[in-house]
């Protein structure tokens, strides 16, 4: 990660703040925004992000539903996923993905929230959906939200697959799930960790419309070959 050196040779640290403290103006701090999410990206375990696709693909050819969730951004990043896994990676002949996020449905969350408290906010909908086999994907910055750590433990408990994506030193997350993407950050820097949530959903959505299409186009091309 960027560690920045101030001009008396100081050792000035290398989270946001630093940066921010450190640029010249505002093109300077864009620059060195930049710069701090590539260095952040660089230190990602790309082997967790190849058993992430793993599961998932392995979902879908048996069948089996993948469950997203997260809080506040993360509950956008969650719906953000479904959307592309469901619609955005479709393909005929095809298994297809069957993905549902828990954030989106809000009568259900508030009821789950007022009812019983926003602890059971996952939980409550995980145990009348999920079936052994199924995935739960579980997005949470700090890693301590209770909520999401409620629903990762019902899910092992229920034979499910669990993964988690988790920032700053990884919470109680890093260590409840089957399979975690850690993304080492400074406490508090929410945003940066939430943008490499997103990017994650992008490669993964990227990887199976590409390697499907590409797979598809092959097939057809051996189909229309004359031997």
């Amino acid at each position: 990660m960027t560690t920045l050196i101030s001009k008396n040779g100081r050792n000035e640290g290398h989270g946001l703040e630093a940066q921010y403290r450190q640029a010249e103006n505002t093109q300077d701090y864009i620059h060195r925004y930049f710069r701090y999410l590539s260095d952040m990206m660089e230190r990602l375990d790309r082997a967790v992000i190849e058993r992430i696709i793993g599961a998932l693909a392995r979902a879908a050819e048996g069948g089996h539903t993948i469950f997203l969730l997260g809080n506040g951004g993360s509950a956008a990043t969650a719906s953000h996923m479904a959307n592309d896994l469901a619609v955005g990676a479709w393909l005929p002949d095809y298994p297809p993905f069957r993905v549902v996020s828990l954030t989106d449905n809000v009568p259900v969350m508030t009821a789950i929230a007022n009812d019983t408290g926003y602890d059971r906010l996952f939980v409550n909908q995980l145990r009348t959906l999920l079936q052994p086999g199924d995935v739960v994907l579980a997005l949470s910055v700090s890693g301590n939200s209770p909520n999401v750590l409620e629903a990762v433990r019902f899910a092992r408990a229920r034979g499910a697959v669990t993964i988690g994506c988790c920032g700053f030193a990884g919470g109680a997350l890093r260590d409840s799930v089957d399979i975690c993407l850690h993304v080492p950050s400074e406490p508090g820097e929410y945003g940066p960790v939430e943008d490499i949530m997103m990017i994650l959903d992008h490669v993964i959505h990227s990887y199976f419309m590409l390697s499907r299409r590409g797979s598809l186009q092959r097939e057809r091309l051996e189909e229309a070959t004359p031997f």
